[in-house]
């Protein structure tokens, strides 16, 4: 295959920009021209100036923009068979052998259409003499990739689609800064999402932001009465201590007998049954604008490089694939299969099979949808007669991770609904040693879920043999029979300690879980830790400002991250914002990896390059520091550019945690006190640490975890995003020869 072209269709997505960015130097590096079809299928209608090539420096400067720099239409033409008869014509007239399509299910349904019919409409070409027999012929196999581009998060086969966690950031800051207001002023604020007929968003926002109540299409309230029951949580709320509430109505939200529910019938219903006033707030289209997440232009970036590989493999001629992501491993499922899957949650909605539609969305959906009944809550269930009633200690322990909060809230709540004793322990380790206990009660973690930092304090505080006879006896004395640990390296180790001393002192001999939580994604068992997506963003909100300025007067940034001896932020925020160059201690530095760079930035530079970013993890390198390097860079440069060093410092672990981080910490939470349960019925307790693989939660004892970390540099001894490292290579080099 040698040429191939690329669209963007339907509803735009931020994250949509990363994909074109990602497809056509992907495609130039193997040597194969691409080719941009602008304003969606209207552009491959019309053809002529609207489908053109596209080179390699014609897609820098765009990782950062939300909306799609080719455009985007509705096309009714399309539609018909007419207008499909011009598109298949404009892709012959252009040798175009392969496409890659970017969009929602209306635009993938297009792509369908087109290679169902693909044969017809050559035929009818050659019969209308527009081609000859010989050419329709040669462009008989068109082959057709697809990625979801939509906001909406509603089709089958990929875990997210491009632009859904960007559009949850814009609903968790509005309702973020909402919230205040309407604390403020004891308020009830009704905010409306999108999602049309999918609930996703309306959901992990109301989670993320520890909204009150939730209206989403795929559940709607089970009682006919549902407006006195929402008014009679909101009210006892109230008296339990919240100053405000906060309900969120999916766009399509509807009742069970399909009548739909608007934001402004629920403002009514509050209003009139709460006495209070009540403010509106339609989110609309600020949801689908700006600049893209770090999660987004990431997915994009590996979506847009695995769909120019499906597209060179010719993996069917006939079923188009359509790429997404499971876990953190690329998947491929024919859109036909898709297509079927997505149709079918639309159909149990329209039939009142709401059962069926909440399974349909997928089991986290369902899951997260449990949760939140129980988080959304003005009190905890009554204890059950007869059910165990345990003690359990939560803490937190190492570096502040923005998500701790969310993951103590979550913890508290779900094990209080459950019958049993929370007590919280204070400053970490340190304050399981002096005894820095208290009991924590429902409302005591009101509103943490967005709050950045640590509330119940955190340290990295790792305790000697000497003061663990302290430690065993304040947890002898607080009757603690299990244990929570929320945090780092410093965390896992102590809690592993308290481990390994069980046989000497019998208060340790209980189940103890560790729930990842650091910005620096450095611990076995878990590919993703809390906080460090929130850190991703940090580094590209102000790597963004920094290319800005830099751009201005030629200059060369050499920025510093954290990440301690994992480099996990540095490649990943190298990805995010394409950085030129990444240095890694997992790969080190040498000098002559440095003249190197030096060398490719001056000739960038002589091309008409205005900017260059490097991205340096802490310790890269123990001598060559970023001052180091930008010295060196600064005196190679010469008067061609000047270097500036940008250390980022505290700045990534601060700030309120972004709705990955929220959500995550929620789930891992949640299955955290389901398996305290579940070990405290076993006869001999096992202690475990949480984690997410391939996008399950997963439990991995004590006894394997100490195997699977690299102790010396404090990683785990195999890192799966060190895989990614390829493509960050291509992306990031100069444009090569004849692109």
């Amino acid at each position: 295959m040698n040429r191939i072209a690329l669209l963007t269709s339907g509803g735009d997505a931020p994250g949509m920009n990363a994909a074109v960015r990602s497809i056509v130097r992907t495609a130039l590096d193997k040597g194969v021209e691409i080719y941009a079809i602008f304003e969606g299928y209207q552009g491959l209608v019309d053809g002529g100036e609207r489908i053109r090539p596209l080179g390699w420096n014609d897609v820098g400067g765009i990782l950062h923009r939300g909306g799609t720099v080719i455009g985007s239409a509705r096309c009714d033409r399309f539609r018909e068979r007419d207008g499909r008869i011009e598109a298949a014509l404009n892709l012959v007239t252009n040798g175009i052998e392969g496409l890659i399509v970017i969009g929602g299910d209306g635009t993938l349904t297009g792509a369908h259409i087109l290679r169902q019919e693909w044969p017809d409409l050559l035929a009818d070409l050659v019969d209308s003499n527009q081609i000859t027999m010989e050419r329709a012929d040669v462009c008989q196999d068109l082959s057709i990739v697809g990625i979801v581009g939509s906001i909406d998060n509603d089709f089958y086969g990929t875990d997210m689609t491009i632009g859904a966690d960007t559009a949850l950031h814009r609903i968790t800051e509005a309702v973020d800064a909402i919230s205040s207001t309407a604390a403020s002023h004891q308020r009830c604020f009704v905010v409306e999402v999108m999602g049309r007929h999918c609930g996703y968003l309306a959901l992990m926002g109301a989670l993320a932001s520890g909204a009150d109540w939730v209206l989403i299409p795929e559940y709607p309230p089970e009682m006919e009465d549902w407006e006195s029951k929402m008014c009679e949580v909101l009210r006892l709320g109230r008296e339990n201590g919240r100053r405000h509430s906060i309900v969120i109505v999916a766009e399509g939200a509807q009742d069970r007998n399909g009548v739909p529910i608007e934001s402004s019938y629920v403002k009514k219903v509050l209003q009139e049954q709460l006495g209070e006033e009540t403010r509106v707030t339609i989110l609309g289209h600020v949801q689908r604008g700006g600049s893209p997440s770090v999660f987004d232009r990431n997915l994009s970036t590996l979506l847009g490089a695995a769909a120019v590989d499906s597209i060179l493999e010719n993996r069917s001629s006939n079923e188009i694939p359509v790429i997404g992501m499971r876990g953190n491993k690329i998947s491929h499922t024919y859109l036909s299969e898709c297509l079927s899957r997505t149709t079918e949650v639309s159909r149990s909605i329209a039939n009142h099979d709401y059962d069926l539609a909440l399974k349909g969305r997928g089991g986290s959906f369902a899951s997260v949808f449990d949760i939140f009944r129980t988080l959304q809550r003005a009190y905890p269930h009554d204890p059950v007669p007869g059910q165990r009633r345990l003690r359990i200690a939560i803490m937190n322990a190492g570096a502040p991770s923005p998500g701790m909060n969310s993951a103590v809230r979550a913890a508290v709540r779900l094990a209080l609904d459950k019958g049993h004793t929370i007590i919280g322990v204070r400053h970490g380790f340190r304050g399981l040693k002096s005894g820095d206990f208290n009991e924590l009660r429902w409302m005591d973690v009101n509103g943490w879920a967005q709050l950045g930092g640590a509330e119940l304090g955190t340290n990295r505080f790792v305790p000697e043999e000497g003061d663990l006879y302290a430690i065993a006896r304040n947890l002898e004395e607080w009757n603690i029979e299990a244990l929570l640990v929320i945090g780092g390296g410093s965390g896992y180790f102590a809690a592993m300690e308290l481990y390994e001393q069980r046989n000497v002192f019998s208060a340790f001999n209980i189940p103890i879980i560790c729930l990842p939580a650091t910005i620096d994604n450095n611990l076995p068992g878990s590919e993703l830790s809390v906080g460090a997506d929130t850190a991703l963003n940090n580094i590209i909100s102000a790597v963004d400002k920094i290319k800005q300025s830099a751009v201005a007067s030629q200059r060369v940034f050499v920025v510093e991250v954290m990440g301690r001896y994992c480099g996990y932020l540095a490649l990943m925020s190298a990805l995010a914002t394409g950085a030129e160059r990444v240095y890694l201690p997992e790969e080190g530095v040498t000098l002559s990896d440095m003249v190197d760079d030096v060398g490719q930035l001056i000739t960038g530079f002589n091309q008409g390059k205005r900017l260059g970013v490097i991205i340096r993890n802490e310790k890269a390198n123990e001598t060559y520091s970023t001052s180091f390097m930008v010295d060196l860079f600064e005196e190679e440069g010469g008067d061609l550019f000047d270097v500036r060093q940008a250390i980022l410092g505290h700045i990534q672990q601060g700030g309120n945690p972004s709705p990955f981080d929220r959500i995550m910490a929620t789930r891992l939470a949640t299955a955290s006190i389901d398996q305290l349960e579940l070990q405290m019925e076993s006869t001999e307790p096992e202690s475990t640490c949480a984690g997410l693989q391939h996008g399950q939660i997963v439990f991995t004892s004590f006894d394997i975890i100490g195997r699977l970390m690299d102790w010396e540099n404090y990683r785990p001894r195999e890192q799966w995003w060190l895989g990614l490292r390829p493509i960050a290579r291509v992306l990031a080099q100069p444009a090569p020869k004849g692109s």
